[in-house]
């Protein structure tokens, strides 16, 4: 049994958005430790662990199809990320430019360059900002599954944008077998992320 306390508490609870699950389990320990809720402890982290689940069922991962050119899931994405409202015609034009650029610039395969640039530009720690008792720290985090590869995209379409004078395909292009080559911003983007990883490693138990 709970108190009449516990159930308006609980109701507030539930009434936070879904977002602030770790809001949700503020105001639960809190109304814990204040004794609104009955001493039974079971009963009262099996609530904690209720109330704190997401509302909803979980958004299904979408499969991706293969691009039609070089069947590859992973230019299927840099296509996505290069396209701009909705004009999928005009990336595919501009990537398959890039690899045709590539493939005459270094007679090689463009396709082991663009996977030697994932593997290069992918991160294995990022930085996030967290504010804890007042003072903002930069939390270093360790980045896994295909977070990687969405900071890899990103890294390298910036770098590509940044360069000026010349299409985007042939900035891509050179962005790409720079990062394939452990040289260029992309890469360097990722050695400062780790850098910074690094000078805040005192801060990780905040994590």
């Amino acid at each position: 049994m709970i108190c009449r306390a516990s159930v308006i508490t609980l109701s507030a609870v539930v009434m936070i958005p879904r977002a602030c699950k770790t809001a949700k389990k503020a105001v639960l320990c809190m109304a814990l430790k204040k004794k609104k809720l009955k001493s039974n402890k079971f009963i009262s982290y099996q609530l904690i662990n209720l109330l704190t689940i997401m509302r909803g069922k979980p958004v299904p991962k979408r499969k991706l199809s293969p691009d039609p050119k070089f069947n590859s899931v992973s230019i299927a994405k840099l296509i996505n990320y290069i396209m701009k409202d909705g004009k999928k015609s005009v990336a595919q034009k501009l990537v398959y430019g890039a690899f045709s650029f590539i493939s005459e610039k270094t007679k090689a395969n463009p396709l082991q360059i663009f996977d030697d640039a994932l593997k290069n530009v992918s991160p294995n720690l990022e930085v996030k900002g967290r504010r804890i008792g007042g003072a903002n720290y930069q939390i270093p985090m360790v980045v896994t599954g295909d977070r990687k590869l969405t900071l890899a995209y990103r890294w390298i379409i910036e770098a590509s944008n940044k360069k000026k004078g010349k299409s985007m395909a042939i900035k891509l292009a050179e962005e790409l077998m720079s990062a394939a080559k452990n040289e260029g911003d992309a890469v360097k983007k990722r050695e400062d992320t780790h850098k910074m990883a690094e000078a805040n490693k005192a801060f990780a138990h905040f994590g």
